[in-house]
């Protein structure tokens, strides 16, 4: 949220109260409150009247991490939907000296100073980390007349900010308006499916803001030298999370939020969909997995699109019978020829379904605040939502779930969840519906997994989910949503993947060759390369269908020649998946994730590194040209391409061609990554 006109004055319709100082604290085993006056510092007596506080508490989850509390009125918080945090009660030691409060949680310290300014210092190890300053906390007023509670921290000379969620903007986000907003906009735009208001910053420190609803960040874009962050409401609550470098700031921040599990052996596979809107039945299935099958194209799971259930009835969990009489018998087909299933589902229910009237009967749906149900058009004709705050709601839902598992589908694809209504609207439980905006998708994406985790046991579960927030990485995997066939959206896939796993998230995906539009030949070679050089992969499309032999003769050899790398990798992937699962550092990794201390890589979006051992730079353009970087692995010793063979000096840049059978995907230095 921008507030300020300049440097001195403020936006029209905006009013701005910082606070001062601090003015007395109190100290209590493992917790530090502060009252800061605003305005100005209080010299006398009377001066406390009138003017209100700032109360500031501040306290520690996990060692490494501190916990900051701005309130200005103590408000109920009992509707308002919270992330689930694995706190720890660590030790922590507090201070009081003449000139300052220190607060030590593990490595990390906040020094704040004494005086007649809020001055906070949070060192790890020693060294300053981060900083807030002079009118930083404070309160703004919007012209609607709506309370924000804002902080800022200092944004340094060669700082660096990462993450926010899956993002398709730029990389690095300095000079950026973040909101933390879950919506459905495709992957052209600002708006994101995956909202996660968590960064890592190049100065070795992390920041999560624990609101489930809205959070606004001016990243060096109002105030240039400084990270803005505010929330509506009374409070905000965040965090500072040490680490001695990005990917130990990720394994405490996971600790806190939850990590990735252990996905199943096959999900590494080629996962093949009939599309969107395709029309298909239970010939096209059966011709497509053979057709793949006849070209010697391994495939792991066939994904069965909107359109196995009658148009008009999203959802009813029901086969269309016209096109599936025996979707039994085409399951246990699918099975016999040594794949897996998955099929699309979502939250709504069409007015057509013959579930609505039940769910609206029973009470199921989010409701309109008369006791309506909350119904529109923009997916299904007068769809409703389930409200899984009802625990009810949310078993009845898994119950037609757990049919389908027990008719042979092995997992979901839980689309939507991102356009949740927030005006007018109540839930089960009464939480807030602003709150709820962003969390839905947590409590719709932990229904459909339990039912996996339940029925096919926690090693088989997974999902392929497209809107997440905070602690969604437990239920993965996540691919990329609505990307355009052509090379900028293969790109910012790319970006937004990137930024995804530096916000906690393990594993991400993406529609290969592009979701909207046609792709060319040309284009759906290169990005099968890339999409198979994923931590997992899946063809898909809006109005098109993705099997290879539709783009050409060399477009079935590529996808063979690549499904056979991916696979020869299967064992390299599982062994770089433990470590996701064991400290939240993603399997696709920034390169400046893996080299944080060479300066090149800090704005690389362009290549990444598949797991610690294997960078892979993709090409975006039809010439076949590829621009990459080749770090310094710590002894000068030349990288390996795994396809062509071919050695590269470290510490350089370099512009190849590359045929449509290889691009520079390279082995660190004295590694095998296929070794078993």
């Amino acid at each position: 949220m921008k507030f300020l006109n300049g440097g001195w004055l403020v936006k029209d319709g905006y009013t701005v109260k910082y606070a001062a100082n601090i003015y007395t604290a109190n100290i209590e085993p493992g917790k530090l409150t502060l009252f800061c006056p605003f305005g100005s510092p209080i010299y006398n007596p009377g001066m406390t009247l009138d003017g209100g506080i700032l109360t500031i508490e501040v306290t520690s989850p996990r060692e490494d991490i501190i916990t900051t509390r701005l309130i200005n009125f103590r408000t109920d918080r009992e509707h308002c939907p919270q992330f689930h945090l694995n706190e720890t009660a660590p030790h922590v030691e507090i201070d009081e000296t003449d000139d300052a409060w220190t607060f030590t949680s593990g490595r990390l310290t906040l020094r704040i100073a004494k005086g007649e300014t809020i001055d906070f210092a949070y060192l790890y190890d020693g060294k300053r980390i981060a900083h807030s300053g002079w009118r930083a906390k404070g309160l703004v007023t919007s012209p609607d007349g709506r309370l924000h509670v804002t902080d800022q921290l200092d944004l340094g000379v060669g700082e660096k900010i990462y993450g926010l969620g899956e993002r398709f903007t730029n990389f690095v986000k300095n000079g950026q308006s973040v909101e933390i907003w879950n919506e459905d906009g495709g992957t052209g735009t600002e708006q994101a499916y995956k909202n996660v208001p968590f960064y890592l910053s190049n100065n070795n420190y992390g920041l999560f803001v624990d609101e489930p609803g809205k959070v606004e960040f001016e990243v060096g874009s109002e105030k240039v030298s400084r990270v803005q962050f505010s929330v509506p409401g009374e409070q905000m609550t965040y965090s500072v999370i040490g680490g001695a470098d990005m990917k130990q700031i990720l394994a405490n921040y996971t600790a806190l939020t939850g990590r990735a599990p252990l996905v199943p052996d096959w999900s590494y596979g080629l996962w093949l969909s009939t599309s969107f809107t395709t029309d298909y039945d239970e010939k096209t299935v059966l011709d497509f997995v053979d057709g793949m099958a006849e070209r010697d194209i391994p495939l792991s799971v066939f994904h069965f699109d909107c359109r196995w259930m009658k148009e008009l009835e999203w959802c009813n969990f029901e086969w269309d019978e016209t096109k599936f009489p025996d979707p039994e018998g085409l399951l246990a087909k699918l099975h016999d020829r040594g794949l897996k299933v998955c099929v699309w589902i979502n939250p709504y229910i069409g007015q057509k379904s013959p579930l609505f009237e039940e769910g609206a009967k029973l009470g199921y749906f989010i409701r309109n605040t008369d006791g309506s149900v909350w119904q529109w058009d923009k997916w299904q004709a007068g769809m409703a939502i389930v409200d899984f705050t009802n625990p009810d709601a949310t078993a009845w839902y898994q119950g037609y779930l757990k049919k389908l598992v027990a008719m042979g589908v092995d997992c979901f694809k839980t689309d939507f969840g991102e356009r949740i209504p927030t005006e007018g609207v109540q839930y089960f439980d009464g939480s807030d519906p602003q709150m709820m905006h962003n969390y839905y998708t947590l409590l719709y994406n932990k229904a459909v997994y339990d039912v996996l985790a339940e029925t096919k046991g926690e090693d088989e579960a997974i999902l392929f989910a497209r809107s997440a927030t905070v602690g969604g990485q437990c239920y993965p995997v996540h691919w990329g949503g609505d990307c355009s066939s052509n090379y900028p959206s293969m790109a910012e896939s790319l970006r937004a993947g990137l930024s995804f796993g530096m916000s906690g998230f393990g594993y991400w995906s993406h529609d290969i060759a592009g979701f909207e539009d046609q792709a060319t030949p040309d284009l759906y070679k290169r990005w099968t390369q890339f999409g198979l050089l994923s931590s997992h992969s899946r063809y898909h499309g809006s109005t098109a269908y993705k099997v290879p032999w539709l783009y050409g003769d060399e477009a079935v050899d590529v996808c063979r020649e690549f499904v056979d790398l991916k696979l020869r990798l299967v064992p390299y992937l599982k062994r770089m998946a433990v470590q996701t699962h064991e400290t939240g550092v993603p399997m696709m990794r920034a390169m400046v994730l893996e080299f944080q201390d060479d300066p090149t890589c800090e704005d690389i979006d362009t290549q990444y590194m598949l797991g610690s051992d294997i960078l892979v730079a993709p090409i975006f353009n039809d010439e076949g040209l590829a621009r990459f970087y080749v770090p310094d692995a710590g002894d000068g010793r030349p990288w390996r391409n795994l396809i062509t063979g071919t050695e590269y000096e470290p510490g350089r840049w370099y512009t190849e061609r590359y045929d449509y059978h290889a691009l520079p995907v390279l082995a660190r230095p004295g590694t095998d990554p296929f070794a078993a």
